[in-house]
């Protein structure tokens, strides 16, 4: 075998709640996970040194600058394995945008590697090599539903969200992350998720349920420039949403549907003025 391509899958929080601020300068978080069918493809070729990485979206960098390169520096380096490989994305989950798109693309050349060069490599020592190459590459090598906590690289597997459809909207602007942790007030949130409940709604496979406790924190802190991601919010919600949610730190939101009629009649509507605009299912 001397080429392996991986689905990328696009993951969404179905609740993201900040405990509090490390010492080393990160945040502790508490966030139910959720990878979806929409997903980015990764080829990976074994060479014979030196890795090549490319991309077909002009915005993103290649070579060093981008992360699944990192991941396969990352891979080499800790198993000290002596090869090379030659990376290619095929983009199809928008970037910045709160779906974790580049460490999903980390995650897959993981994968990749690891069927490539080490086929007998447990997960837990992939997942140890993810948690070096950023803060959501553990969750997307783990896939599924899961609960992440510290840095998101604890994890714990949750039951499968019930199969429903899913719109995503993604608006046409970036959201920083670094802003809206510097916008972190313990005292300013006043809506926290009720994590507990999400889990429990998970292991009765209730979608509605589901649907009712979705939660972010950082919808509660949004600059008022960022209204636009409220706006859709509500839109998702009067075309049929069971719920609706910001995910990650933005500016994608989503909406949890319980029929395909609806959901597909949601997205074509808001696809009019938001192109990037998907239905997806949880994986």
């Amino acid at each position: 075998m001397d080429t392996v391509e991986i689905k990328a899958h696009a993951k969404l929080n179905l609740t993201l709640d900040i405990i509090g601020k490390r010492d080393d300068g990160y945040h502790d978080l508490q966030m139910v996970m959720q990878a979806v069918e929409l997903h980015d493809t990764v080829r990976v070729a074994r060479r014979d040194c030196g890795i090549e990485c490319s991309i077909d979206c002009a915005a993103l960098p290649s070579g060093e600058g981008n992360i699944a390169h990192k991941a396969a520096r990352c891979f080499f380096g800790a198993t000290g394995i002596d090869g090379g490989v030659s990376i290619d994305i095929e983009k199809r989950i928008p970037f910045a945008a709160g779906m974790a798109g580049g460490s999903t693309d980390a995650a897959a050349v993981l994968h990749a590697m690891r069927s490539l060069f080490a086929p007998m490599m447990d997960d837990a020592a992939l997942l140890e090599i993810g948690a070096k190459v950023g803060s959501d590459v553990p969750f997307c090598i783990l896939g599924g539903t899961a609960l992440a906590e510290g840095r998101g690289e604890r994890l714990t597997p949750l039951a499968p969200m019930p199969r429903a459809p899913i719109v995503l909207c993604k608006p046409d602007f970036p959201i920083s992350t670094p802003e809206l942790f510097s916008l972190v007030r313990q005292g300013k949130i006043t809506r926290r998720p009720d994590t507990a409940a999400m889990i429990d709604a998970l292991s009765r496979a209730d979608a509605d349920a589901v649907g009712a406790h979705l939660c972010n924190v950082f919808e509660d802190i949004l600059p008022e420039k960022y209204a636009e991601v409220h706006a859709i919010r509500e839109q998702l919600l009067a075309l049929g949403a069971a719920g609706a949610l910001m995910t990650g730190s933005g500016p994608t939101v989503f909406g949890i549907f319980d029929d395909e009629d609806t959901a597909h009649h949601a997205a074509e509507t808001l696809q009019k003025r938001y192109p990037q605009t998907f239905l997806t299912y949880p994986v």
